[in-house]
C-alpha cells in the first residue's frame, strides 16, 4: 500500500481544473493587526483529536505540481499548538494567488509526519479542499486553492488512521 501511495504521488499531474476558492469569513483572533497589502489565509483545522503536540501547516505553490509533497518543495511550514476539536491559525502567504495546503497533527513533536513500518501515516493529516484519500494521496489539482484576497478561510478536516 505504501508503494501505491508513493506511485500515486509521483504520477499526480496538474489538471486543467480551476482551483477551489477559499471561503470568505471574518478573520479570527490570530489574523489581526497590520496585514494590509499582505497575503494571508485563515486555516481552520477540524477534527483534532487532542491538544497534544503541534499542527503543521505546509504551504505549496499552487502552480508547481513538481514541488507538491516533495522534500524542500514547500513555500513555508507554520506550526501552532494543537487544540482539541478545532485548531485555528493565520498563515502568511507571499501574496494573493493559488496555493495547496497540507496539514498534519504532529502529536509526538518530532516535526515530521510519523509513519508506520510500511510507510502509512500514524498521525492525523488533511489537505485543502478535503479531497478523498482512501487509497492514495490526493491529486495536485484536487488540493489547489485560489486565494484572491487576504482574509479568506480554508477549512480542513483531519483524517486519523
Amino acid at each position: 500500500m505504501a508503494m501505491a501511495l508513493c506511485a500515486a504521488a509521483a504520477l499526480a499531474a496538474p489538471m486543467a481544473l480551476a482551483p477551489a476558492r477559499a471561503e470568505t469569513q471574518e478573520a479570527p483572533g490570530e489574523c489581526v493587526g497590520d496585514l494590509a497589502g499582505k497575503g494571508w489565509l485563515n486555516v481552520e483545522i477540524r477534527g483534532v483529536r487532542n491538544s497534544t503536540g503541534l499542527m503543521a501547516i505546509t504551504i505549496y505553490d499552487g502552480n508547481r505540481s513538481d514541488k507538491f509533497l516533495r522534500s524542500h518543495g514547500s513555500l513555508d511550514v507554520v506550526r501552532v499548538p494543537a487544540q482539541s476539536g478545532t485548531t485555528r491559525a493565520c498563515v502568511k502567504l507571499p501574496g494573493n494567488g493559488v496555493y495547496a495546503i497540507a496539514v498534519y497533527h504532529d502529536e509526538d513533536g518530532s516535526r515530521k509526519l510519523t509513519r508506520s513500518g510500511i510507510g502509512l501515516p500514524t498521525e492525523g493529516y488533511g489537505f485543502s479542499n478535503n479531497p478523498p484519500t482512501i487509497a492514495s494521496l490526493p491529486t495536485f489539482s484536487s488540493v489547489r486553492l485560489n486565494v484572491p484576497k487576504p482574509g479568506l478561510t480554508s477549512r480542513i478536516t483531519l483524517k486519523y488512521p
